[in-house]
Parts: C-alpha cells; sequence; structure tokens
C-alpha cells in the first residue's frame, strides 16, 4: 500500500512512547474455563481497564500529543456521544488543551458527566448526524479549534496500534488477534502492528449482524453503508472509515458476524469466567470465536477487549 498517512512501525513506537504518561499498558490475562469452551488459548488483552474505560484514550492521546503549538493553543473539537468524547477530554485536559465536544442532547448524563470532569466544553445539538457536523463546524469556525474524528485519521489510527504493540511485545507467537469493529480505528491500527511484529499472525474482526457494514465492504472491496444499524453493542454502530477500510482490506484476514443473543452469551462469559465488567462491543470477538471454534482450535488466539464503560444497572442478563 503506496500512502503517506500510513504509520510505519517506528512511528507506532514513536506513539507508544508519547502517550505513555496518559495511558495504562494494559494486561494481557487467561481464562482456564475460557479456554476449554473455546477449544484453544484465548488471552484477553484488557483495554476494558484502560485511562477512560476503553482503548480509544491510546488514539485520542496521540493525536493530541502530535499538534503543534498553536493548534494546542486553539483547541480541539470532535463530535461525540460515547467513548471518544470522554478520550480527547481527557486528552486534551492531561496536555493543558482546551477541548470542545459536540453531543447529541440525547447522550446519557453519565457520559456527559465524564466528559465534564476531565475539563471537556460540551456543546448540545439535536440527535443526528447533520446536526452534529452543522454544530461542530460552527465550533471550529468559533475556536478555530482542530477537529479530532473519532476514528478516521491517521494519527488516531497510530494511536489505536500500540495496543497490538504492546500485545507483540509479550513474547507470545500468536495464530490470530481478534478485535472488534466499527468505526474501524482499533482494527486498522491492529492489523499494521501485527503486519509489522508477526505477518504470520491473522488479524480476524468481529461485527455485530445489524451493524455489518465492514463484513459488506470487506467482501465487496468497497465501502457499503448499513442504513439504521441496530445492535445492543452500541459503540460498534459507527459506519466504517475510508483511511481505515484500505488498511483493513489489504491487512485484514476475516471478518465474522454475530447476533445480538451471542454478544450477550459472550458478555456474560466474561462477567463471570473473567470477573471483568465489559460493554457489549468488547465481547464481540469472544462470541465470533466461540461461534466459530472450527477456525481456530488448537490455536493461540489474542482478544482485543476494546472497552468496559457499561452501565452495570442495565446489564443485558439476569
Amino acid at each position: 500500500m503506496n500512502n503517506p498517512g500510513l504509520p510505519r512501525l517506528d512511528e507506532i513506537q514513536q506513539a507508544r512512547a508519547r502517550i505513555d504518561h496518559m495511558i495504562h499498558w494494559t494486561p494481557l490475562l487467561t481464562s482456564t474455563a475460557v479456554n476449554k469452551m473455546a477449544r484453544c488459548q484465548v488471552y484477553f488483552k484488557c483495554e476494558n481497564l484502560q485511562k477512560t474505560g476503553a482503548f480509544k484514550a491510546r488514539g485520542a492521546a496521540n493525536a493530541v500529543m502530535k499538534l503543534g503549538e498553536e493548534a494546542k493553543e486553539n483547541g480541539v473539537a470532535t463530535h461525540s456521544s460515547g467513548n471518544h468524547a470522554a478520550a480527547l477530554a481527557r486528552a486534551a485536559g492531561e496536555a493543558g488543551v482546551p477541548s470542545f465536544i459536540v453531543m447529541p442532547s440525547t447522550a446519557p448524563e453519565v457520559k456527559k458527566k465524564a466528559v465534564r470532569s476531565y475539563g471537556g466544553e460540551i456543546i448540545e445539538c439535536e440527535p443526528t448526524l447533520s446536526a452534529r457536523e452543522a454544530t461542530l463546524e460552527k465550533i471550529v469556525d468559533r475556536t478555530g479549534a482542530t477537529f479530532i474524528p473519532p476514528y478516521d485519521h491517521w494519527d488516531v489510527i497510530e494511536g489505536q496500534a500500540t495496543c497490538a504493540w504492546e500485545i507483540g511485545q509479550e513474547g507470545i507467537v500468536f495464530d490470530t488477534i481478534m478485535a472488534p469493529v466499527g468505526g474501524g480505528g482499533l482494527l486498522a491500527g491492529t492489523a499494521l502492528s501485527t503486519h509489522y511484529l508477526s505477518p504470520r499472525t491473522k488479524v480476524i474482526a468481529g461485527e455485530p449482524q445489524g451493524a455489518d457494514d465492514a463484513y459488506r465492504s470487506f467482501k465487496a472491496k468497497k465501502i457499503i453503508p448499513v442504513q439504521n444499524p441496530d445492535t445492543i453493542a452500541d459503540g460498534l454502530l459507527t459506519l466504517l472509515g475510508k483511511k481505515n477500510f484500505e488498511v483493513i482490506v489489504q491487512y485484514v484476514q476475516d471478518i465474522l458476524t454475530v447476533n445480538d443473543e451471542e454478544i450477550i452469551a459472550a458478555m456474560r462469559i466474561i462477567f463471570e469466567r473473567m470477573k471483568l465488567v465489559v460493554e457489549p462491543s468488547a465481547a464481540v470477538p469472544l462470541a465470533a470465536l466461540l461461534k466459530n471454534k472450527e477456525k481456530f482450535e488448537g490455536e493461540k488466539v489474542a482478544i482485543i477487549l476494546s472497552g468496559g464503560n457499561v452501565d452495570v444497572s442495565h446489564l443485558p442478563f439476569g
């Protein structure tokens, strides 16, 4: 792939050093019970234990830290109702940079509270994409802030790639690395680091059937948006980014889809067997593995648990 923006291995390593003071090196955990169920050795990369509760902390921190001094003075802006909002607000706060976060009025209060706690200024808008984009444009025009999108951005992808880079430093030769896919930032970053560090390792994504634009696009080799996506894995409702797709179509081996029932079952296994709090999106790769055990039998598989930001008072199981 001849793309000047594509992060190289040395740039991913530099990104990891750049954001070291802003993130955790998250643990890689195993479960004998899960291994028996899966008929393979599964290692969970616990990004649910990451700062702000999700891998998004990596990409946001890297994008903020790479800004020039003048851009830092003007601040950063984005539109998000989820993990990227908190991640960008926190990264900006840590760097002493103003942040302006456009959030739909319907965003959960707990998420708004998190953004405010990190020093982000919230600008509410109607809960439509067009309203979010129009409001963001006004904020950027007024403040001169730099727009940092949640996934379709090379500096963000470079930051997300540090997660799989850490996996590569564990001294384990994996047959497969799995990640969920929504906008594609984590998957693209995972695919790049894995390609550089262990090119024989397969990269396979899990995706909800109700929001399967990455699966359809991957098979068709062109982006095919999904209209009205619907899944319990709310973190994966976003449409696939163009830059992310360029990487995914070249360096990802497969995308497997699962339904909400399968996602909930996998989420429950992680809660009960691993004693880890995860959001539905994080359980999608394990659900895909358990649905397709024959593909992974006897392998060593790393699964990225993408986040743990779930309302524990409304878990999808009793």
